[in-house]
């Protein structure tokens, strides 16, 4: 099938995307729909939600996976946040789970998710997969719905890894 034709029938490319606090998801969503701005944040029945009221939410620790962030420089992208697994434990979880089975079985192609985008951060040396992490990959079906894991924050390794070879390079030299 032609390119432009898919986008025609999909409309928007629908994605959710996944990470705790601090994984680098806003950074990235800026980074692919070119632009520092804030998304503009929808309910599921397309209203604009107004900032305040959904940071005042936020700060309460309330979060709707249904939310619908779009970027104005690239509309043609619709994200979905989750707030990763370790801020709601199980109940999390279970809530991307069955946002991932709902959205899997809409009969409506532009309503249906794309794509899950996963976001770990790997900004400490000695970073393991979380509990969190290993629970979705083991127990999360996504059905047909493609995960991409996008590693983050590798630059603030650079340090780290610029004094191992520095050190290296010094052991070296006294043979």
């Amino acid at each position: 099938m032609d390119p432009s034709r898919i986008k025609e029938k999909i409309g928007r490319f629908r994605i959710l995307v996944i990470g705790g606090a601090n994984a680098g998801k806003t950074t990235v969503l800026q980074r692919i729909c070119n632009t520092r701005d804030n998304p503009e944040i929808y309910n599921s029945v397309g209203e604009k939600i107004d900032p305040a009221v959904l940071k005042a939410s936020r700060e309460r620790g309330e979060h709707d996976i249904n939310n619908e962030m779009v970027f104005q420089s690239n509309p043609g992208f619709v994200f979905h946040d989750s707030r990763g697994f370790e801020a709601g434990g199980a109940s999390e979880f279970e809530m991307v789970k069955a946002f991932i089975a709902s959205r899997s079985k809409e009969t409506q192609i532009t309503k249906q998710l794309h794509a899950i985008w996963y976001c770990i951060p790997m900004d400490e040396a000695s970073r393991s997969f979380t509990a969190g992490e290993n629970k979705f990959f083991s127990q999360c079906d996504t059905g047909i719905i493609p995960v991409i894991v996008l590693f983050t924050k590798f630059d603030a390794l650079y340090d780290v890894a610029y004094k191992q070879l520095k050190k290296r390079r010094k052991i070296i030299e006294r043979r």
